[in-house]
């Protein structure tokens, strides 16, 4: 069994698409996942399974979503090894004056196309900053990300694709609940 990293878009935000997380372990363990764990009620899962396409475990996952509690859930999924390499890649981390609790990470459900991205320009955005590598956006928002104008719907519109944010101190946190899985 392979360890995974699953992370809900949108899910208990405001009082809409409430899923408890009992709830959803338990679904979970219907399709087969193994030593489910959730961190906080924003939709982040730590479980083991045999299924070694990401893709698939994306796909199963929302549909018995949808089907167990009437709504649709855009979810990621990432192998346990490549969401500790997105978060040890992360570009600033590193660089001096950055405080660690402005950077998050915008997980994109694939790879950024290079068009799309020309269409962008970080001038217009600082202080924020950011750096997409691959199906990823690094983000540095010294002033809030609920201040900064780099949110999943502006990257989900200028990318044409699902995207899902969390912070740093939360990715860290999933990779060492995984870590006690493998």
């Amino acid at each position: 069994m392979s360890t995974y990293i699953a992370l809900l878009r949108g899910i208990n935000v405001s009082g809409k698409r409430l899923i408890k997380m009992d709830a959803l372990k338990t679904l979970c363990h219907t399709l087969g996942f193994a030593d489910t764990q959730t961190y906080i009620q924003s939709g982040n899962l730590v479980f083991r399974a045999t299924e070694k396409k990401t893709s698939a475990l994306e796909t199963r996952l929302g549909e018995a979503i949808e089907k167990e509690f009437g709504f649709e859930v855009p979810v990621v999924i990432k192998s346990f090894p490549e969401f500790q390499r997105i978060v040890n890649n992360n570009p600033f981390i590193h660089k001096k004056q950055i405080n660690p609790e402005h950077l998050h990470i915008t997980f994109l459900a694939s790879e950024a196309e290079a068009s799309l991205l020309q269409t962008i320009d970080p001038e217009k955005f600082l202080p924020d900053e950011f750096a997409v590598i691959n199906d990823t956006v690094y983000l540095h928002c010294p002033n809030g990300y609920g201040n900064t104008k780099l949110h999943n719907t502006f990257f989900e519109n200028k990318l044409k694709q699902t995207a899902t944010t969390r912070n740093l101190k939360t990715c860290n946190v999933l990779c060492e609940m995984a870590t006690k899985k493998t």
